[in-house]
């Protein structure tokens, strides 16, 4: 098995997607540094995170991370219905509220 890098989950089967770039943080600080794509998934599995690029990382890093998160679901490797608002989203939230 590949290395993968320290923001991907042991359960999500897809690889890294280029260097690690950013810092993803929850609610209590503790954070991992991730590639782009592994970041964003993480950061759409958490409540209150927060991202930051990496002192080499490419411009931009942290707000791809961000906008990339937004439409990405909770834990986005496990199948089944999605039918909580914990579940979807921020993206499927706010076009469900109407915003």
């Amino acid at each position: 098995m590949a290395v993968r890098c320290p923001a991907s989950h042991p359960d999500d089967p897809t690889p890294c997607a280029g260097p690690v770039a950013v810092t993803v943080l929850d609610a209590h600080n503790a954070g991992a540094d991730g590639c782009e794509h592994h970041a964003a998934r993480l950061l759409a599995s958490l409540d209150g995170g927060r991202v930051y690029a990496l002192p080499d990382a490419a411009p931009g890093a942290a707000i791809r991370v961000h906008q990339a998160a937004d439409g990405i679901r909770p834990f986005c490797w496990v199948e089944g219905p999605r039918t909580e608002p914990s579940q979807l989203s921020r993206a499927e939230i706010r076009e469900q509220h109407g915003r």
